[in-house]
């Protein structure tokens, strides 16, 4: 991935997309990983997203948040991932739409080629929405919203709010009724921040999980009839997102999983529910 990309790592079993994400961007977070995640030993043409594609399902594209993509460098994520048939991608739109807030044709056809070259390939499958704490529930954001998912109604589009001021029934119904989903959010509860919650408002579910530590997450699936939940694990310098990662899977499926022989070392934890012949995570 090039600049700010944000990957993931994911298995689907039944309805459920277990994910992990990192930004790229951050020196210290590259490094860590790179000793820690990665294998020692590199082959020629090594790239992180194909390595993370022969142990999960998807990964969660941050680069499209900062900044538009073309066409081509779409096509070729889905290359660099085309060992995995069940891999799909799924992106943040472009901030000009959640932060700025700036719905002009130009800018709706500036990030369109991209996120079109991964959905008419069957790679695409969320587009999400994510805005920020200070966009609150009122008359005004809701007019805005709507606008929002005329423009992108032919993506599976996701919202992510941060405020508790959405939490309410009509909210959900109000997706609902258009056939966006809903990102449910663990996040710090400082204020009116939004709680975690498990709602599905369309086919896709999506979940966002921002390090805190409720055991009690994955007891349940989500509520709705969702046919695929992303779960996306925030960044952490030392990789143990995607520790705790492989660590839901194999509390959903209950399997032994393939996990990199290196970090299998660096993390004993992991030795409990890696196979016994875990993939070296070669590929070319």
């Amino acid at each position: 991935m090039q600049g700010g990309a944000e990957v993931g790592a994911a298995v689907i079993e039944s309805a459920s997309v277990l994910s992990y994400g990192f930004r790229r961007s951050h020196r210290q977070l590259r490094e860590d990983l790179t000793v820690r995640l990665y294998p020692r030993r590199k082959p020629p043409h090594f790239h992180e997203a194909t390595f993370l594609a022969n142990y999960f399902d998807t990964i969660e594209l941050n680069v499209t948040f900062y900044c538009p993509v073309p066409a081509h460098t779409a096509a070729e994520w889905i290359e660099r991932v085309s060992q995995n048939p069940d891999f799909l991608f799924t992106a943040k739109l472009w901030r000009e739409f959640t932060h700025t807030r700036d719905l002009r044709a130009d800018n709706e056809t500036t990030p369109r080629p991209a996120m079109e070259t991964l959905r008419d390939a069957g790679k695409l499958g969320a587009l999400l929405a994510q805005f920020p704490w200070s966009f609150k529930n009122t008359k005004e954001t809701i007019a805005y919203l709507d606008k929002l998912i005329g423009r992108f109604r032919d993506f599976p589009l996701v919202i992510e709010v941060r405020h508790s001021s959405w939490d309410k029934p009509e909210f959900y119904s109000w997706l609902a009724e258009r056939n966006v989903g809903f990102c449910n959010i663990d996040q710090p509860i400082i204020g009116r921040s939004l709680k975690p919650g498990e709602k599905t408002t369309s086919p896709v579910g999506y979940v966002r999980l921002h390090g805190r530590n409720y055991n009690e997450w994955f007891r349940e699936r989500p509520d709705g009839n969702a046919s695929a939940i992303y779960t996306i694990l925030n960044n952490h310098p030392d990789a143990k997102a995607l520790v705790n990662a492989f660590q839901i899977i194999h509390g959903l499926t209950g399997k032994k999983l393939d996990v990199p022989e290196d970090m299998v070392g660096r993390y004993p934890i992991l030795e409990t529910i890696a196979s016994s012949r875990p993939k070296a995570g070669f590929l070319f």
